[in-house]
């Protein structure tokens, strides 16, 4: 078995590793205000969110071909791979691949341990163009394609994360002005019963579109891995077996829960009623699925996120809690930077070491810090049973407000 055979073998791991993030990262996008609002009982509402996400992951290949495409620069004019990423068993490709992973994982553990909904999809995004820029230099991004229409990172990324929860909370803030106006004079018991209901529909929809967004980005890195290591040529299709794969790992990953992020979003942000979710819900689904049509990769987190503080905003007297919502804010704007610098970090200490060593070294250190991650996750766990508690910051949020 060649070097680079093991080090394919170790992406396509590490891949699904942060597929697997991705999704307990992200289930409260979908579940986060049916669960607040008691429409569904948690251990409910993320197994129903499991298999939707699954179902989700067949529906759609253009965030995934996105993704294989339009990131590293690594085909020529006629949109074939270019030779000197598949020389070597294409070793130096598949290091760059791994070390961004481990980017994106690290940041994932470490903003879901802080309880913060960031973007696990900024985060695989930033991992993977720092270690291209430390391994290949800035003309190893896909910046912006061949310029003529929006394709690259800033076309299919970065502007879709700045215009995408303005979108949502705008739609979101409307869609609730307008429902508090049809039920106006409408016993509250029975709007709340009413649009519970509607919530496991709306909440549904929104799973099902997380997964032709956020499982398709995993698609897209181990075909990109495949390419590399010469076991696959085609740039526009994926593997059946690389979809069934990331369907299992995000699925299986929604089903575990989230349980802080989930908080965050139901409790942290709006103190929310039953229209009030079905709106963002609604309007987080529309956005995520236009977006998947038209290969888009943004941000399920900043949708859903943008959504439900548009429906604070869309009804009268509602609470918005704008401090969490500025932190959530703040890490939204360095999730991309700062996964970067990890994955430039991973790809350095990967190059120096050299070889197959290289890439377990760095292997190895994922391992070792989502070990810690999960201990010191340990010391104030929340769960089902006490995802719906009366808001109060996280503890690891004021030990770091108080060291900042």
């Amino acid at each position: 078995m060649t070097t680079a055979t093991i080090v394919l073998a170790l992406v396509v791991v590490t891949a699904l590793a942060f597929d697997f993030t991705n999704g307990f990262h992200d289930t409260g996008n979908a579940m986060a205000t049916s669960i607040a609002t008691g429409a569904l009982k948690p251990k409910v509402a993320v197994a129903l969110s499991g298999v939707l996400n699954l179902v989700g992951a067949f529906l759609s290949v253009e965030v995934a071909l996105t993704v294989t495409n339009a990131v590293i620069n690594i085909q020529d004019k006629s949109g074939a791979p270019k030779p000197e990423f598949l020389a070597g068993g294409g070793y130096s490709l598949l290091l760059i691949l791994l070390c961004g992973l481990v980017g994106g994982i690290v940041w994932n553990l470490l903003t879901w341990l802080l309880g913060l909904p960031s973007s696990s999809s900024h985060a695989l995004f930033g991992g993977l163009i720092g270690a291209a820029i430390a391994g290949l230099g800035l003309s190893g991004v896909k910046w912006n394609g061949d310029g003529t229409k929006l394709d690259g990172v800033i076309g299919k990324v970065i502007l879709p994360a700045l215009v995408s929860p303005v979108i949502a909370g705008a739609v979101a803030a409307l869609g609730t002005w307008l429902i508090f106006r049809v039920v106006a004079g409408v016993a509250e018991r029975f709007t709340e019963t009413g649009f519970r209901w509607g919530q496991i529909g709306s909440a549904s929809l929104v799973s099902l579109a997380h997964g032709t967004n956020d499982a398709q980005k995993t698609m897209g890195v181990i075909t990109l891995a495949l390419i590399a290591g010469g076991e696959w040529t085609d740039t526009k299709n994926i593997p059946f077996w690389v979809k069934l794969a990331c369907a299992l790992a995000i699925s299986a990953g929604t089903y575990l829960g989230g349980w802080r992020i989930i908080r965050t979003l139901g409790k942290g942000l709006v103190e929310i009623s039953s229209p009030q979710g079905m709106a963002a819900e609604s309007a987080s689904a529309a956005v995520i699925l236009a977006s998947s049509h038209l290969g888009f990769a943004l941000s399920t987190t900043h949708v859903a996120t943008g959504s439900i503080l548009g429906t604070g905003v869309g009804k009268k007297g509602a609470e918005v809690r704008w401090n969490v919502a500025l932190r959530m804010v703040a890490a939204w704007m360095i999730t991309l930077p700062a996964a970067a610098v990890v994955g430039a970090v991973m790809w350095f200490i990967g190059h120096l070491v050299g070889g197959l060593a290289g890439a377990i070294v760095v292997f190895l250190i994922l391992v070792a810090f989502a070990v810690y991650m999960y201990i010191r996750s340990r010391r104030q766990p929340v769960h089902a049973g006490n995802v719906n508690d009366e808001w109060e910051a996280p503890a690891t949020t004021k030990t770091l407000e108080s060291v900042a």
